[in-house]
């Protein structure tokens, strides 16, 4: 079957649509005909093979359950033999775990019955995008040779000349970049803090058929609790005071693009369960709302704690986790990759004071350092050196390295090791009660005044050792950064 008018995606090549009963594959195909596509038909695992054997497809739309065969065998022989064709999978209701296999085996996305029409178009629109994204780019692209043409490279489609480096490890990352961005598939991105878990969410999105669309980042702990569904779903005027006219969500702002929750883990359990139902779903309802809305978006998210162990310890959904994490991209710590501080030292130096060179004693000792705070520390330590040098030359000396050397009991450190010795007051605290002396316990003031300096006291310690890093510090302590932000404010802590 074929279309014989003129439609917005008339140049999308045929669509392959499989399914054994007869009147849902009318509906697909009258629906994929009045997009402008044409269409070919299959009810079998068999024909569908001896179609996609002579024909070339764009997209193929098939049931999970066939008289021969399975979807996921379709889904399995298109990976292998025919990797230009993107695959889509139709599910029971409910067979959640059905499509979550299917994502992980390499389809590009789902449909669940009963079939929404509205889903349907908006698969069919983001595949002719990601169709016509790993088609009409250029098969090599030259690499930017100094700041300017970087940062004209990341103002491009292709964000990924920002994610520089020529280790193993690097190019294996921008590898399965390429590979995923044509998938609609929830991506989770881990790594260190400060390792450019945000750089390779903006990456995957720019070389996705969806990179016309809006990149909306959201970091998950620095939301109020409180407010957390209304900023996520949206709201409509009136739902509560202050609500005084309609407001979209950030769903809905990244309608036709891609969301990035950044640390989803600090997300409290209870948001847990409702952004598990959006994602199950595909559609959200508004604070104060009466009706669903169709969600159009795909899901990248970050951490850098381990979310199998948040599972674990109950802190984090295990069935979130599943349907976040359907594909996993880890960023390797710089230290791990030593080879290519050289080239992001100069690349970030360029960008910060052009002009300015570093000596190869610099160099050297840029790579011997173990940089805990990865690429972020990194440009902080050139930025200081090029703000206080008085030449254009930075020399080792000049980078002030070795007052910043983490002690070696870094990352062994238990956060009871942090905690004062008994019975004893800071310097600090002492010197603003001078006038107070312990009381027949062996603490100054009562109880919660000693304990609220103590608590300060540590949370210091744990900042100072982690160079004022807030989530790195709130992971030695124990905590998520909420509470820690919360203790901050109230214990007046800077």
């Amino acid at each position: 079957m074929s279309s014989p008018g003129q439609g917005a995606l008339r140049s999308f090549p045929r669509v392959l649509v499989v399914d054994d009963e007869p009147d849902l594959r009318e509906l697909l195909e009258i629906t994929l005909v009045r997009m402008g596509l044409d269409v070919d038909s299959a009810a079998t695992v068999g024909a569908a093979r001896e179609s996609l054997a002579k024909t070339a497809y764009a997209l193929c739309l098939t049931d999970m359950r066939l008289p021969d065969g399975s979807g996921m065998q379709l889904v399995e022989t298109i990976a292998r033999e025919f990797p230009a064709t993107l695959v889509a999978v139709i599910t029971a209701f409910g067979s959640t775990d059905n499509a979550v296999a299917a994502l992980k085996a390499g389809a590009f996305d789902y449909l669940s019955k009963p079939v929404s029409l509205e889903q349907l178009r908006n698969l069919v629109q983001a595949a002719v995008q990601s169709f016509r994204a790993s088609t009409e780019r250029p098969t090599t692209r030259p690499a930017p040779k100094d700041a300017a043409s970087g940062r004209a490279e990341a103002g491009s489609s292709d964000v990924l000349a920002r994610l520089l480096g020529e280790s193993a490890a690097m190019r294996d990352v921008r590898a399965l970049i390429r590979r995923v961005a044509r998938s609609q598939a929830p991506v989770a991105i881990s790594g260190e803090s400060g390792s450019g878990k945000e750089l390779v969410a903006r990456a995957i999105h720019s070389c996705s058929g969806r990179r016309d669309g809006p990149f909306v980042a959201v970091n998950c702990g620095a939301i109020p609790e409180q407010l957390m569904e209304a900023e996520f779903f949206g709201y409509r005027k009136g739902a509560f005071t202050g609500a005084d006219a309609d407001r979209d969500g950030h769903f809905q702002t990244a309608r036709g693009g891609t969301l990035f929750l950044d640390e989803v883990a600090d997300l409290p359990l209870q948001m847990q369960v409702k952004l598990l139902r959006a994602i199950q779903e595909r559609s959200v309802r508004r604070v104060g709302g009466m009706s669903e809305e169709q969600l159009d978006v795909r899901l990248v998210s970050a951490t850098h704690q381990n979310l199998s162990q948040l599972v674990s310890q109950g802190r984090f959904r295990q069935d979130l986790f599943y349907r976040l994490n359907v594909i996993d991209i880890r960023i390797p710590p710089l230290r791990d990759r030593r080879d290519d501080i050289p080239l992001l030292a100069n690349h970030i130096l360029k960008q910060l004071a052009p002009g300015m060179v570093l000596t190869d004693s610099a160099v050297e000792k840029l790579a011997a350092y173990p940089f805990p705070g990865n690429v972020r520390e990194l440009g902080n330590v050139l930025e200081r050196s090029s703000a206080f040098s008085e030449t254009d030359v930075i020399d080792a000396a000049d980078l002030q390295l070795a007052q910043f050397d983490p002690p070696a009991v870094a990352e062994t450190v238990p956060p009871a090791a942090l905690e004062p010795a008994p019975n004893t007051v800071s310097p600090e605290a002492a010197s603003v009660l001078p006038a107070q002396v312990p009381n027949v316990l062996g603490f100054i003031g009562t109880l919660p005044e000693h304990l609220d300096r103590i608590e300060k006291e540590v949370i210091e310690r744990a900042l100072a050792q982690t160079r004022y890093n807030r989530t790195a510090a709130a992971e030695l302590l124990g905590i998520t950064f909420r509470q820690l932000r919360y203790r901050m404010q109230r214990l007046n802590i800077q």
